[in-house]
């Protein structure tokens, strides 16, 4: 059975496997696509990193909640609806379907003020200007974060489970469920990194993989699994689709030929000079 499809057109089909290394698509935007041992299924898996340098790109989000649409959308729709160049799950979300799991306040509009006991918090759009980095993951059991600290000093601020503490260390213990992963990390250097992955992984497993892969990163954050796990990005001529299908004990196959809706992304734009 194949458990990875990746839909790539740039005025054809490539596959980012072809890159040989990180392809560069524009001023602070790169892409890759990695291949780790998936131990569980007992074989090699695709994860499709693309990274961002905050420096050149402007994060945003973009839900029903709060832009005003009728109905949910693809990472793909939210993307042709809101200019983005790129979009990826902000993270999961009630039965409701607009409600963010955790905490989710956007400049001023809030989707969820509940502060649950998840320990990764993502901010970005600073208060302070150059004085604070454009994009951070931060942990809240470190003794020098705080919630209430995080939304003082970000507009724009997002907690979601964590998957790799700062700086490099793996928080799950070996477990029996997979399920296909999208997730959001930061690189040493501060980059942004969208990372998806169709080939159901323990979250263990998938950790030792993104931390044995040479990309630098030193914490990340799940955001969605199994077929809601998604990500988009058109940038020029080229289009990369991807998103999940397995998840253990929700859906234990692999026949999703097409994105699902989802309520809430993050997405990038060029930043304004």
């Amino acid at each position: 059975m194949r458990r990875f499809i990746i839909l790539f057109f740039m005025m054809g089909f490539l596959t980012p496997q072809a890159y040989g290394g990180w392809k560069q698509l524009g001023p602070g935007m790169d892409l890759n696509s990695f291949t780790a041992k998936n131990p569980r299924a007992n074989e090699n898996a695709k994860i499709v990193i693309l990274r961002i340098d905050p420096k050149h790109w402007q994060f945003a989000m973009a839900g029903k909640s709060w832009t005003g649409e009728l109905k949910n959308m693809t990472a793909k729709g939210w993307c042709e609806k809101h200019n983005f160049t790129a979009a990826i799950n902000a993270g999961m979300f009630a039965t409701d379907y607009t409600t963010h799991v955790g905490y989710l306040g956007v400049k001023g509009h809030v989707n969820s003020s509940h502060v649950n006991k998840y320990k990764s918090v993502a901010a970005f759009d600073p208060k302070g200007g150059k004085a604070l980095p454009g994009f951070r993951i931060f942990d809240l059991d470190d003794p020098e974060v705080t919630m209430k600290r995080i939304i003082g000093a970000y507009f724009s601020v997002v907690q979601n489970l964590r998957l790799i503490r700062r700086p490099g260390e793996n928080r799950w213990e070996p477990q029996d469920k997979v399920w296909s992963e999208a997730a959001l990390g930061e690189d040493g250097a501060g980059r942004v990194l969208f990372i998806l992955t169709r080939s159901p992984f323990t979250m263990h497993d998938f950790n030792q993989a993104l931390l044995s892969l040479g990309i630098g990163i030193v914490a990340a954050q799940h955001l969605e699994g199994g077929p809601e796990a998604q990500l988009y990005l058109k940038i020029g001529d080229e289009q990369l689709e991807m998103f999940g299908t397995y998840e253990t004990s929700s859906k234990e196959n692999d026949d999703d030929a097409a994105s699902w809706v989802i309520p809430n992304v993050l997405g990038v734009r060029p930043r304004s000079r």
